[in-house]
């Protein structure tokens, strides 16, 4: 089903109104926008939420990092790449590892939508290419 625009026009508002400063969404703007919208219940408030809830996880997405590796990473190399992806997002990164023997080495960093792949597995895919 479709949202509205007028709904989807008053997600973007509210959107833009749980930002802070750094143009990232606040938690607690977040929370009380959700709770106002469900205790005020204009129409479409359903669709409003939903795209609200889109818009936040797609901004929220886009400053979180996951680093892939085939063996678990030791507390100063995950605090040297948190460090460098800090730098080069340009404000606070959320960071979460995982394991993965299938890559036989190296690793994998995603920020966003932005992929860094250094994996073994990778380089044999492209030689086989």
């Amino acid at each position: 089903m479709q949202i509205p625009k007028e709904a989807r026009r008053k997600a973007k508002e509210l959107f833009e109104a749980a930002l802070d400063d750094s143009g990232r969404p606040d938690a607690t703007k977040v929370l009380s926008i959700a709770d106002l919208v469900i205790k005020s219940a204009p129409r479409h408030a359903v669709q409003i939420l939903k795209e609200f809830t889109r818009l936040i996880r797609l901004e929220t997405g886009k400053h979180h990092a996951i680093i892939e590796s085939s063996v678990p990473i030791d507390d100063a190399t995950r605090s040297a790449i948190l460090k460098s992806l800090q730098r080069l997002d340009g404000g606070e990164v959320t960071l979460e590892t995982k394991v993965d023997p299938s890559l036989i080495g190296g690793s994998r960093i995603r920020l966003g939508s932005e992929v860094w792949d250094a994996t073994v597995a990778s380089r044999l895919i492209a030689l086989a290419s």
